[in-house]
């Protein structure tokens, strides 16, 4: 893996400052291949799949917001309910609309 050099040495040390320097602006070459990593957030599990090709940049990177999840569980939470418990139901598992739209 890729690891940045400690700051302290980033702060005394040459070859670390360009290191360091090199890593943000390049990047590094990711290998070839798919992969989905899931990460906890405040608001739920938040995903990301990405593809590289061999290059510094990858082919695709998706995000699964958490608020996408969550959302899916609201007509189990309203069924058999009021129209106004809608409203309620979406309060309660706080999401966020804009990172459900697609």
């Amino acid at each position: 893996g890729v690891v940045l050099p400690p700051k302290e040495d980033i702060l005394h040390k040459m070859e670390s400052m360009i290191f360091h320097f090199k890593i943000i602006t390049e990047g590094f070459k990711a290998p070839v291949g798919s992969i989905y990593q899931a990460i906890e957030s405040p608001k739920g599990e938040i995903g990301f799949y990405i593809t590289g090709d061999g290059t510094n940049k990858p082919r695709r990177v998706r995000v699964r917001p958490p608020a996408f999840v969550n959302l899916a569980a609201l007509p189990k939470l309203v069924e058999g309910g009021l129209f106004a418990d809608v409203v309620c139901a979406i309060g309660s598992i706080d999401i966020i609309l804009g990172e459900v739209d697609r």
